[in-house]
């Protein structure tokens, strides 16, 4: 599976394919889950790179999100969207894989560099002659963006995950409710401590770029 790049838009939620791979068998029902696989690749993988921080870890809990869909997608009943089901699924692969490899703690945060768009602009940015000649502010804002991300990454999976649906993700208090099988105003608690939590580390990233 390849790190897809980070401004893919959302994917529809095509009904039609879904009964279809629920009613076929065999090669016809490979074909079409792999048209769902097309479909939601780009976005399940974002969100794993997104609470696992660093691109392996994300790749692991991609490929565990599109098993379980592999042996699951009969049981899905059409009672929440299909979207809201595999980022349900693919935020717990992510949690899940946090969870057992929390023992690396920090280092983790080493993968903030490997970020795909990141890297697809570090070589626009190449001449020919291998000679960088990235602007100075274009370079300050990848950094500053960087350390949001880290400070990001210091949130609890909970937490961080409740940043990345509802700001990264753009989804909707409803939509994360959705994702999450929570009430609205559980989510907006959680957005209230992931805010807390963040507010000290965002202060220091603001005072580290504002410094002269």
């Amino acid at each position: 599976m390849k790190p897809p790049s980070d401004n893919q838009a959302r994917p529809p939620d095509d009904l039609e394919l879904i009964r279809r791979c629920q009613a076929d068998a065999g090669k016809e029902f490979e074909e079409r889950f792999g048209e769902l696989y097309h479909a939601y690749k780009d976005r399940v993988y974002n969100v794993a790179y997104r609470i696992t921080g660093n691109s392996t870890d994300a790749l692991d809990a991609s490929q565990e999100t599109f098993a379980i869909l592999f042996r699951k997608i009969r049981d899905f009943r059409f009672q929440s969207k299909f979207s809201s089901w595999v980022y349900r699924i693919a935020v717990n692969a992510s949690i899940d894989l946090c969870r057992r490899t929390s023992s690396r703690g920090i280092a983790s945060l080493d993968a903030m560099s490997e970020d795909p768009q990141e890297s697809r602009d570090a070589r626009a940015s190449l001449p020919e002659d291998g000679h960088a000649v990235r602007p100075r502010a274009a370079a300050e804002r990848s950094e500053l963006s960087s350390d949001v991300q880290v400070a990001i990454q210091r949130l609890s999976p909970k937490l961080r995950t409740i940043i990345v649906l509802r700001y990264l993700e753009n989804l909707s208090y409803e939509e994360v409710a959705e994702v999450l099988n929570c009430s609205i105003g559980t989510v907006k608690s959680r957005l209230a401590r992931a805010h807390a939590a963040l507010e000290p580390l965002l202060m220091r990233v603001c005072e580290r770029h504002l410094r002269p």
